[in-house]
Parts: C-alpha cells; sequence; structure tokens
C-alpha cells in the first residue's frame, strides 16, 4: 500500500480521490488547512510536514493553476517534493490554459514520475460553485452564450486521478478529460430546469458587465481574475470545443453524461433547498 498526499482533499476532486483510496486500502493524507499536518498554499512552511514519508501525491491548486502566484507555489513544491523522497506526482491542470501548461512543465521536468490531468470545465460548478447562485435565483446571466464545452464530471476525473496514482503504465502520460457531448450555458441551464422542476431563464450578457458585477457583488479578487480569464481566453481556446477518450482510454467505459450528473445532483436537493426543507 501507498503512502499518498492529496492536496485539496477536501475539494471538488481531491475529496473523491480520497475516499478511493482509502476503500483501496492506501495509507492517505489529507492535504487542507485544517488537517493535522495542516497544507496551505499560502504557507509554504507548512508543506515539508504534509510531504514527509509520503510516496506519492496528487496536485490540486487553488483556484485554478492559471492564477499569478500558481507557477512559483507549484516550483517550490515540486523542489520540496523530490527532497522528501516522493516517487510521483499527479498534477490536476486545466484544458486549454496555457499558464497551467507552464505548471504542468515544472513537474514533466522533475525528474519524478509524473500524470498530467487536463480537465474540462467541471460538471459540478453548476451545483457546487459560483454557478449555484443564479441557478438558485432563477435567473442566469453569462458571457460567450455560443460557447460550446464538453463539460466533465469529477467522479471520472477522481477515477482517473486514482487509476494515474496507483498504475505506473500512465507515468508520463498527459490525458484531456472531457464528457461526451457539447453544451452551451442556456443548454445547461435548460437541462437543469427540466430536470429540477423549475423555470430558470438564460441572459447572454457582456463579458466586461459580468465581471463588473461580480466585483460588485463581493467575489474575492483571485476569483474574479479567473473567471476573467477563462471566458476571455479558455472558451476561445483551440481544442476547447473538442471531445476527447481519454476518460474512455483510462477507465474502459464512456465518461458520465450531463444529463447523468443533472438527475444525480437533483436527488441531493441542491437546486430546491425549499423544497427540501419543506419536506
Amino acid at each position: 500500500m501507498d503512502n499518498i498526499l492529496v492536496i485539496g482533499g477536501t475539494g471538488k476532486t481531491g475529496r473523491k480521490v480520497v475516499e478511493r483510496l482509502e476503500k483501496l486500502g492506501h495509507n492517505v493524507r489529507v492535504g487542507s488547512r485544517n488537517a493535522n499536518p495542516a497544507f496551505d498554499w499560502e504557507n509554504p512552511e507548512t508543506w515539508a510536514a504534509a510531504l514527509e514519508g509520503m510516496d506519492k501525491v496528487y496536485i490540486t491548486f487553488q483556484p485554478d493553476l492559471a492564477v499569478p502566484g500558481a507557477l512559483e507555489a507549484i516550483e517550490g513544491l515540486t523542489k520540496m517534493a523530490t527532497k522528501a523522497g516522493v516517487k510521483k506526482l499527479v498534477l490536476l491542470s486545466g484544458k486549454g490554459e496555457r499558464e497551467a501548461e507552464l505548471c504542468e512543465q515544472v513537474v514533466i521536468h522533475s525528474g519524478l514520475d509524473y500524470t498530467i490531468v487536463r480537465a474540462s470545465w467541471f460538471m459540478q460548478n453548476f451545483s457546487e460553485s459560483f454557478f449555484l447562485d443564479p441557478i438558485l435565483e432563477g435567473h442566469v446571466a453569462l458571457p460567450k452564450p455560443e460557447a460550446q464545452v464538453p463539460y466533465v464530471n469529477t467522479d471520472d476525473i477522481a477515477d482517473v486521478a486514482v487509476e494515474a496514482l496507483l498504475d505506473n503504465q500512465h507515468n508520463g502520460q498527459i490525458y484531456e478529460l472531457t464528457g461526451p457531448r457539447l453544451l452551451t450555458f442556456e443548454e445547461v441551464i435548460q437541462e437543469i430546469a427540466q430536470v429540477s422542476g423549475r423555470e430558470i431563464s438564460f441572459t447572454a450578457v457582456e463579458l466586461e458587465d459580468y465581471i463588473k458585477f461580480l466585483e460588485q457583488a463581493g467575489v474575492p479578487e483571485d476569483y474574479v481574475w479567473l473567471i476573467n480569464y477563462l471566458f476571455s481566453n479558455v472558451l476561445d481556446a483551440n481544442g476547447n470545443d473538442v471531445v476527447t477518450g481519454d476518460v474512455e482510454k483510462v477507465l474502459g467505459r464512456t465518461p458520465k453524461d450531463f444529463s447523468e450528473y443533472a438527475k444525480e445532483t437533483q436527488q441531493t436537493g441542491v437546486w430546491n433547498p425549499e423544497l427540501t426543507k419543506a419536506i
């Protein structure tokens, strides 16, 4: 059994990686601010204790590898992991993000075994992240209505990450993970409205107006920067509207479709909080 550090072990993909590894009997250390030992990206002094005794590391960076400061953090962590005797790194990256690819190069040239997991936009962004509040309010306004995204489920990302951590045949590989089909924002909202039985409208807005709204709403500065970057660069990136076969390549099965995610998520009540309270 391996000793594995999961950085971001309470996050969207990290918590699922932890669950899967623990079920398989591995010794898992959760890398988070509230863990013991703690791991805090903003406090490099916490990194050494979290890395001590670990064979492998699953790396997620918050909020995204594209944000300023991420490259320096990945460089520092990789050097420290090498000194700590870590043998393998699995890095969660973003599909179509040039800045994230610079972070990937640090891991690739570290001298350690590695796997890069480039993920498309998460389906769970509509139930666990910044798209949830407008869905609950019944009115979603977003830029780039024409963009088609092959949303990927975090269950599939976690399954691929676990395979990459445990099987050496994935060493040196770069996987680009997507769902099985392309969806526009309006199509996504329509599917959520249908499965939840609610009326949810969609309105296209200019990116500049959307960013101003986020700033006025008090959204943290790094998240505003990231959303601006994603909408102005990543959605238009060449190849980001391409469905890949890498989930099936690694797992031997097709990736989860958005409709399956929507049905599963509806059962949690997250899109119908008032109905859940009433029951």
